[in-house]
Parts: C-alpha cells; sequence; structure tokens
C-alpha cells in the first residue's frame, strides 16, 4: 500500500495534495506548466474553424502512429482542443482546476472531486487523448443515470471530434455490448466491465 501514497492527488478548489511535500510540489510545478502552455493553445484554437478543429484529431492519430504513440508529446494541444470543443458544442470551458485534475488522470493518478466540480467534464480530456492511440477507452460511473447523461452530454465533445462514442448499460444483449464496445470511448457502469 506504500506506493499507492506516492500516486493520490486529491483535487479540491484550486488546492492538490500529494502524501509526499516535495513530491507535491514537482508534480504540481510540471502540470501548472502544462496547463500554461494549453492556455497559450486556447488562443490558437479559438480562430480554428469547425473543421479545422475538427481535423487536429486525424493530425493527433497520424503523430501518434509516427511517434510511437508518445501521448504525453501532444497532451497540451489535445487538451485545448478539448476544451475548445466543449465551450463550442456545450458552452462549457473548463478551468485551470479541471485541467489539472484531467493531467492527473492522464498520468494515471486519482482525481478526487466533490459534487458540481466538473468530474464529467474532467474525464472528456484524458478519454479524447487516450482513445487517439485507438485501444478504447472505458469510462465508468456509479450509476446507468450518469452513464447515460455522460454519453449523451459529454460524448458530444468526442463525436464533434470525430470519435466513437459507445454505451454498456444491463439489459443489452451481447451483440449490443460488442458494438458499444468497439467505440473509441465507451461509457457504463462498473458492474457492466
Amino acid at each position: 500500500m506504500k506506493h499507492l501514497c506516492y500516486h493520490f492527488i486529491k483535487l479540491k478548489g484550486c488546492d492538490v495534495f500529494m502524501c509526499s511535500f516535495i513530491r507535491k510540489k514537482l508534480v504540481l510545478k510540471k502540470y501548472v506548466k502544462t496547463v500554461e502552455k494549453i492556455n497559450l493553445f486556447e488562443r490558437k484554437y479559438a480562430i480554428y474553424t469547425n473543421r479545422e478543429l475538427k481535423a487536429r484529431t486525424a493530425e493527433f492519430k497520424s503523430y501518434l502512429t509516427i511517434h510511437n504513440n508518445n501521448i504525453h508529446a501532444i497532451k497540451a494541444e489535445a487538451f485545448a482542443v478539448v476544451r475548445e470543443a466543449a465551450k463550442r458544442i456545450l458552452g462549457m470551458r473548463h478551468y485551470d482546476v479541471q485541467l489539472l485534475g484531467g493531467l492527473a488522470l492522464l498520468d494515471g493518478k486519482i482525481a478526487e472531486m466533490a459534487t458540481g466540480e466538473g468530474k464529467s467534464l474532467v474525464a472528456a480530456l484524458p478519454s479524447y487523448l487516450r482513445a487517439l492511440v485507438g485501444k478504447g477507452v472505458h469510462i465508468i460511473t456509479t450509476n446507468e443515470y450518469l452513464a447515460q447523461r455522460d454519453y449523451e452530454k459529454i460524448g458530444e465533445i468526442h463525436r464533434f471530434l470525430g470519435l466513437t462514442v459507445g454505451l454498456n448499460l444491463p439489459g443489452m444483449s451481447i451483440e449490443q455490448k460488442q458494438k458499444e464496445y468497439n467505440a473509441d470511448i465507451t461509457y457504463g457502469i462498473r458492474s457492466e466491465f
């Protein structure tokens, strides 16, 4: 259990806590620098047309194919693309603290957020980037309502950017589940994965 301690990040408002004070400062500094880059890219993508913004998905996929799926090399740009798509499609802009949460999730860390702090919107960031590799991403929610809601609402961002989105719920046939699993991103509840 000791190793889990060093990989735990807890987000509350704008504070990030870690077990090791030194580790906390290093990780937070790295994430803040990435958020600054995302904010710079936001200006660039704000003037893109919808067609140009959508085209970034194919460009990212090509880059990842050539560069051995190095998602970290494009994370700032990819997060900025998702942020811009969310603004256009949902009228919602990721706050910097939500970008920090997305970066933590991308690194395989735990990001704890309270109700209403935008967990679903945060999950759109790393799931988009991970889906570009082509291995499929599962987003697990606590109940069917949230899975359905996020599939419909947050899935709009991913569909706008050219990814496929699936929904895995209880009561679906094996054939339906297989179809949903073949999507780039699949929403569902814990018991169905």
